[in-house]
Order: structure tokens, then C-alpha cells, then sequence
């Protein structure tokens, strides 16, 4: 039994007002900007809309892939989607930056901790160095020790022999050894 005429062109009517209320961003709760709620909100059966009204269908599907090119996306959850996955590649690419950052600050800790082993080693050498040998045997030379020998003036050379080594020349105004 064909569908009137009068019933074919309300039906028609009734999907091009829901397909420009979906396109509106206007959805329903539970559903999404697709066939299924056009069908459902125009009162037609997806069968139906496929088989009676397939330009409708196509037309709509056109709308909605014109204004996901466009950048306006009718479905809210859909504008939703494509924020996240930028949100989500801001942050991959952040994650990838800070990745990197920690490979350079482990890099530049394995050095710093392999420099001050070496100097370490280097001041242990040192130390066993002076305890072995007499004082002014070999590179190590044992320091006088504070407040023994004074400022004792070297003889023709202007300069003076503190507790700590040689010196700049002395100042006349002060005894720099005699603090």
C-alpha cells in the first residue's frame, strides 16, 4: 500500500527540520549528529529514510562532512574528540621535550660525578703522596703549619714567605703573615 503523497512530502519536510536542527549543534541527549538521530528525530525509520529519502540522507551527510571541514562541528562531543587529540599531541610533544631534558641533565650528572671521582682520586694520590715521602721530596711540599714560622722575608727577591707560601710583595703598612 503506497504512502500518500500529502504524508511523503511531511515526512520529507520532517527531516530536512531535523537534519537543520542537528546541523544547529540542537541534539538530542543520548544521541549524536548522525542517520540514526535524524531518523529517530524526524519520526521516520532509518529504513525508511534510506530507502524513500536517500537524497535527504546524502545531503545531510554532506552538511555534516562541510562543517567538519569547515572546523565547526554540529555534535558537541565530536568538537570534544578533536580538542582532546590536540590537547593529546600538545602534550606528546611535551612529554618528548622533557624526555630530552632529563637525558641531558643525567648526562650532564654522570659527568660531574665522574669529574669529582676523578678529583677524588687525584686528592687521595696526593695525600699519600705527602704522608709516604719527607717534605721536599717528589711535587708535594708540606705547607708550614699557622702561626709558627710568621712572615719571614726572603733574602734579594721583595717578597715574603708567609704561613701559606709565597706571597705578592709585602705591603709596608701591614705584615700580611702577622694576622
Amino acid at each position: 500500500m503506497p504512502v500518500p503523497d500529502d504524508k511523503r512530502q511531511q515526512a520529507g519536510q520532517r527531516i530536512r527540520a531535523a537534519a537543520a536542527a542537528l546541523l544547529a549543534g540542537d541534539i538530542p541527549d543520548g544521541g549524536r549528529c548522525d542517520i540514526s538521530t535524524l531518523a529517530r528525530r524526524a519520526g521516520v525509520s532509518r529504513a525508511t529514510l534510506y530507502r524513500t529519502y536517500p537524497h535527504l540522507k546524502e545531503q545531510f551527510e554532506r552538511d555534516v562532512a562541510a562543517a567538519a571541514a569547515a572546523g565547526g562541528h554540529p555534535d558537541p562531543r565530536d568538537a570534544q574528540i578533536a580538542r582532546l587529540k590536540a590537547e593529546n599531541a600538545a602534550l606528546k610533544t611535551r612529554c618528548a621535550g622533557q624526555d630530552q631534558a632529563i637525558t641531558a641533565l643525567q648526562d650532564q650528572r654522570t659527568l660531574a660525578l665522574s669529574r669529582l671521582t676523578a678529583q677524588h682520586d687525584e686528592i687521595q694520590r696526593l695525600r699519600t703522596a705527602a704522608a709516604a715521602g719527607p717534605a721536599g721530596t717528589g711535587n708535594v711540599r708540606a705547607l708550614h703549619a699557622p702561626g709558627t714560622a710568621g712572615a719571614a722575608s726572603t733574602a734579594g727577591t721583595g717578597r715574603t714567605e708567609g704561613q701559606y707560601g709565597s706571597c705578592r710583595p709585602a705591603d709596608t703598612t701591614t705584615n700580611r703573615g702577622d694576622r
